[in-house]
Order: structure tokens, then C-alpha cells, then sequence
């Protein structure tokens, strides 16, 4: 989502600024600005794209040494001039021209920005925006006599929600403040000019430091030139480890490709490999993750110790939890459980102190899930593990264990890449914990493990049948409505698919398990209703071919991902596509890339913004 970059240095950093900006354009945001120390306070902003902000910032010659700037994923108010940040104050009965002392930018949400707003607005501080950030930048100027940190401290005492807060005053030039509580934010420790940097990501800081301090929920932080410190949520000075964090901005890059979701899809291979690099065997200890246990209570112990699983996601996690709930209840042995992280943390539920809470997250800063993880750990679930793309999140500092799969950056709003790394990391998982229950041979342990090796390879194959579904795209390209099935294990990759062609091509498409046709969706079905359905070889083939049945019998356009052997052929009213090989419990990793292809084309032919599709944000850090 929101994106923040800030800086103190003795050069000009707005270059600086506007580059951080562009590394997290793939958060999704739909305005941006900057704004520096100049004489006062100066800035920019735009609704449209971060270069054409760029373009705005050189025309009018901005410049400063202390600056900080955002991208906004609008949240309270319209994506407009007046509600981007960054923000202004504007003191006690100036109007919206007249800026104040102090500049400021916001992720997260405030809960409490009405009783807020209505309490400045009777103290005379004037609003031009309906953004819940303008509370906090008139906030901190009524508690402000002098000293900025001071003045941040109060404020944030008084709010309620999740933020990460950059701001600066022009009566205080080279001193940036910070804050954070339920939103990421991170210093950069500058290697010249005695600078330092805050931002919301390490990548929005590549190839100007590489020296990252992961501030914790609830820090303050002051920044100046050479010189900061940091305040914990008690309010004490703390020294936080400074780490070494290599962002390669080179990941980025979009190549030869079209989008970066058509270079994520075609890099599966590849992270797939990664992921597995090292897994020579299956052992708990692949799990022990950064450590984050007392010595024997590691994965070994837990493992042994848990009799359930407990798995908590968004989206498309959400949905290769799903998928991994069939591998532990069939392979493992253990009894399952999927939740939607934003329901389960708001619900009345059972705890159990010997379930494995799972969560699944790519950025590991998913605010639903970091909230649903802290509540199984208050109600005594304390045995943790997190399937995760960023060794150096939150949520990986707060399991016990975790498995980090290496998908690399992904840039695409919609996940592709990372969503099949956290499939192999999910049976991995699967594998250690049959290993822990005696329900593993070691016959069986091999021919999983060459499975997987085999992965890349098959993988490879898969991308390979991109021309016969570009020509699948062409009809979907047409319709406004589609259907997926699928049955079984591959009835959460029906979800998945469906989910990817609404993200990207605004196609209305729904996911069904096959069996559930005949109980209302089949009321749906005409020939202007393409059916995509998965069907692999396994035990509920034929059940599936029952279903397809019911569509053709209704006049239905069926699109089938058959495995060579299901004897499916294309005819009339059915288009077949054969997979390469059938890949027994791991075949939702590779039936899954031609529903991703599927959605991609169909966007590319509707020309919809396929990295950046509509109200939608990569990294969703707000509920």
C-alpha cells in the first residue's frame, strides 16, 4: 500500500526522494507528492504516476536537504490534489494556502480522526482534506513549542489505529521524526554526508544505504544529520541492530517483458528453484527460521508437541493455505484449518494450546494477519510459524519459527510467483510434519523430494502452452462473467485462477467446487458463460466429467486444463488444454500458471493496467 521515503542530508535529496518513490510504485498507490525544507515548506503532488511527479518536481525546481515523501493508496477521501499527501499544516485560522510550521505523511489508518478532527476544528485549525492524516499533521502543530520529537510523542498518545508517520518543521531544518505502530517503517543509516533516511521499505532506500534498522511496534525515532536516536513504545531510549540488507534495485527491472506480472509469472521457475536451494532432506529444522526460540523449542520440539493446524491468510495465501490444508490432512495426518485472517481475528473461537498457527503472508507486513497471529498468541497459541517472502518482516521476527521462500521481489499487484513459492514452501511443511508423526518412509521421502527438484523442469513445460491460451484469451477478452471449477485439491486453484482474472481484466468470475454446480451456479450457465474447469487425473476425474456434462448440456462454453491421459478432446463448445504431465499432490503448482496466463492475456486484450489494477494495493498494511 502507502509508500513513505524521508531523508536528512546535506545535498539535495530529492532525487533521492522521487527514486524512493518509484522502487515502491509497486505497492500500488493511486497519488504521490514530495515535500522539502526551503526557505519553509514546499511541495509537489499528483494523481497520476510517480514520473509525471518527477516531471512536475524539475519543472518547478524543487529542491532541499531535508524532505519526505509518499505514495497514497486512498483510504479516507478521493484520490485528489487536496487529499495527497504530503500534508501541511496550517495553524489556528489560516486558510489551506498559508502553510504552517510542519509537513507530514501517514500509512495506516487513524480510528479515532473524527473526535480528532471536530476537537481541532474547535480550537480554529482549518481542513482541506478528508484524509485522516491532515488530524495528525494539525495535531502535532497544536501540541508543537519547539521541539518536533516532543511534539510526535504527545501526538501519537492521542491516536488510535495503525500509522507509520514521517513529518518535519521548518523551524527545525535537518530533523526528521518518525513513528510507527501496526504500519512497517525503517531507517537508513546514510553512508555519506552524514545522512540518514526513513522509509517504509528497504528497496525504496536500494543503492543509497544499505544499512537498515527495523524499527519495532511502537517506536519513535529522530533523525539529523549524523546523528539519531530511538525512543521504544515505553518511551525509553533503545539501540536497535543495525543490519545489512543487500535491495537490489535490479529486481525491478522490467526487461524485456511486457508488465512485470508476465515477468513474474515466467520467473517461477526460477523461484521455485531458489526456494528449494538447500533442501537436500526433509528435517523440522528447515523450519527454524531466524531462531526466534529458546534453545530446545525449536521446530524438532514443536513439531513433535502439536496435534492441529491453524492456518491464517488474505487473498490469494489465503488460498495456498487452502490448498494446504488437503497436503497435512492427507500426507501429514493432521487435522486442519483454514481462516480467513481478517474473520478469524474477530470472531469467538476455540483455542487449542497444541495447534501450529501458520500464517502466510508474501511482504510480511499484512496488517489482517499480523492482527489474527497476535490474537491466537493471546489466547495461549504460542506455538508460530510463517511461510514468508521477506526474511526481515514483522511477522517473521514475530513467529517462532518460518520458512522464507525466495520468489524475489514481486512487483505485480496480483501474485503469481510468490504464490506458487509458498505452495512449495507450504508442502515442505507438510513433509517435516508427516516426518514428525512416523507418517514418512524414506522410500516416500525421496520421491517427494525428486518431485519437487523436478519442479523447475515441469514448470518450465507448463509456460510453454502460452500460445494456446493467449488464443483462450481472445474469447474471455469478450465476456463480462466467467466460472472456474475444480474438485478436490485443485478446487482452491479454481479459486486462485478465478481471483487473478477478476484482479486484473475486471471480469466477474467465481470459483465453485465441481459438485456444487447442480446447486445453483448451474443457473448461470449459457454460452455467454465460459467455464474453466482444472481436471487432473486423480480419483475425481470422473465426478468432474459428470459436472462438465452439465454444462454442455446447457449450452456452456467449457476451457479444460486436462492431463494428457483424461482422454478429453476438443470439440464443439469444449476447448481442451493438456498439461505436459500429471504431477500427483504437487499438481496445483503447475495447473495453477495457465489460469495465471489465462487472466494476464485476457487483461492484455481488454487494456485494463495489469500491475496496477484499480483500488487495489500490494502490500496491504491497513484493514
Amino acid at each position: 500500500m502507502c509508500g513513505i521515503v524521508a531523508a536528512v542530508s546535506s545535498r539535495n535529496i530529492v532525487p533521492v526522494l522521487v527514486q524512493g518513490l518509484q522502487r515502491l510504485e509497486y505497492r500500488g498507490y493511486d497519488s504521490c507528492g514530495v515535500a522539502v525544507y526551503a526557505d519553509g515548506l514546499k511541495r509537489a503532488r499528483s494523481t497520476s504516476r510517480v514520473a509525471e511527479l518527477q516531471s512536475q518536481v524539475s519543472n518547478d525546481k524543487l529542491e532541499g536537504t531535508t524532505g519526505i515523501a509518499h505514495t497514497r493508496w486512498a483510504t479516507h477521501g478521493a484520490p485528489a490534489i487536496h487529499n495527497a499527501h504530503p500534508h501541511f499544516s496550517h495553524g489556528t485560522g489560516q486558510v489551506s494556502h498559508q502553510p504552517g510550521k510542519i509537513a507530514l505523511v501517514h500509512n495506516g489508518i487513524i480510528e479515532n480522526h473524527e473526535e480528532l478532527r471536530a476537537a481541532l476544528q474547535a480550537k480554529g485549525y482549518v481542513f482541506d482534506s478528508q484524509t485522516d492524516t491532515e488530524v495528525i499533521v494539525h495535531l502535532v502543530e497544536s501540541l508543537y513549542d519547539g521541539d518536533l520529537f516532543e511534539a510526535l510523542k504527545s501526538a501519537v498518545g492521542q491516536l488510535h489505529g495503525a500509522y507509520a508517520i514521517a513529518a518535519f518543521c521548518k523551524d527545525e531544518p535537518h530533523r526528521v521524526v518518525g513513528a510507527r505502530a501496526g504500519s512497517p517503517l525503517i531507517l537508513g543509516v546514510g553512508k555519506a554526508d552524514q545522512e540518514n533516511f526513513l522509509a517504509s521499505d528497504a528497496m525504496a532506500l536500494a543503492g543509497v544505504t544499505d544499512q537498515i534498522v527495523y524499527l519495532e511496534e511502537g517506536d519513535l525515532i529522530d533523525i539529523q544529520l549524523g546523528k539519531y536516536w530511538i525512543l521504544d513504545k515505553a518511551q525509553k531510549a533503545v539501540q536497535r541492530d543495525v543490519k545489512t540488507v543487500v535491495a537490489h534495485s535490479g529486481a525491478a527491472e522490467l526487461g524485456p517483458y511486457r508488465h512485470y506480472m508476465q515477468k513474474e509469472i515466467f520467473e517461477q521457475p526460477g523461484a521455485i528453484a531458489n526456494t528449494l536451494e538447500g533442501v537436500e532432506g526433509i528435517t523440522p529444522e528447515l523450519f527454524d527460521g531466524l531462531g526466534n526460540h529458546r534453545p530446545g523449542e525449536g521446530a524438532y520440539r514443536v513439531f513433535k508437541n502439536i496435534d492441529s493446524v491453524l492456518i491464517l491468510a488474505c487473498g490469494t495465501s489465503y488460498y495456498s493455505g487452502c490448498t494446504a490444508k488437503y497436503w497435512l490432512e492427507s500426507i501429514a495426518g493432521i487435522s486442519t484449518q483454514v481462516e480467513v485472517a481478517s474473520e478469524y481475528r474477530y470472531r469467538t473461537s476455540v483455542p487449542n494450546p497444541r495447534t501450529l498457527v501458520v500464517t502466510i503472508t508474501q511482504s510480511g507486513e499484512t496488517a489482517d494477519t499480523l492482527a489474527a497471529l497476535r490474537h491466537a498468541q493471546s489466547l495461549g497459541m504460542t506455538q508460530t510459524l510463517t511461510i514468508c517472502n521477506v526474511a526481515t518482516s514483522a511477522m517473521v521476527r514475530e513467529c517462532k519459527l518460518a520458512y522464507i521462500t525466495r520468489a524475489g521481489v514481486e512487483i505485480g499487484v496480483a501474485s503469481t510467483k510468490a504464490f506458487t513459492a509458498q505452495l512449495a514452501g507450504l508442502f515442505l511443511l507438510t513433509l517435516a510434519l508427516a516426518q514428525s508423526k512416523g507418517r514418512l518412509s524414506d522410500a516416500e521421502e525421496a520421491a517427494h523430494v525428486k518431485a519437487m527438484r523436478h519442479l523447475p523442469v515441469a514448470l518450465a513445460a507448463v509456460l510453454a502452452l502460452e500460445p494456446q491460451v493467449i488464443a483462450w484469451a481472445e474469447d474471455f477478452a469478450k465476456q463480462e462473467n466467467a466460472l472456474f471449477l475444480g474438485r478436490g485439491l485443485h478446487y482452491p486453484i479454481a479459486l486462485e485462477g478465478a481471483l487473478k482474472l477478476k484482479e486484473i481484466s475486471y471480469i466477474h468470475a467465481e470459483a465453485y467446487p465441481a459438485g456444487e454446480l447442480k446447486h445453483g451456479p448451474l443457473a448461470l450457465v449459457t454460452s455467454a458463460m465460459p467455464v474453466v474447469a482444472v481436471a487432473p487425473n486423480d480419483s475425481l476425474l470422473e465426478k468432474l466429467k459428470s459436472n462438465l456434462q452439465e454444462v454442455r448440456a446447457r449450452g456452456g462454453v467449457l476451457y479444460v486444463l486436462a492431463d494428457a491421459d483424461t482422454k478429453l478432446v476438443s470439440s464443439e463448445g469444449l476447448h481442451v488444454i493438456r498439461m505436459p504431465e500429471h504431477y500427483g499432490p504437487l499438481s496445483p503448482m503447475l495447473h495453477v500458471v495457465p489460469l495465471q496466463l489465462l487472466a494476464y492475456h485476457t487483461a492484455c486484450a481488454r487494456g485494463t493496467d495489469v500491475d496496477k489494477p484499480r483500488n487495489l494495493a500490494k502490500s496491504v498494511t491497513v484493514e
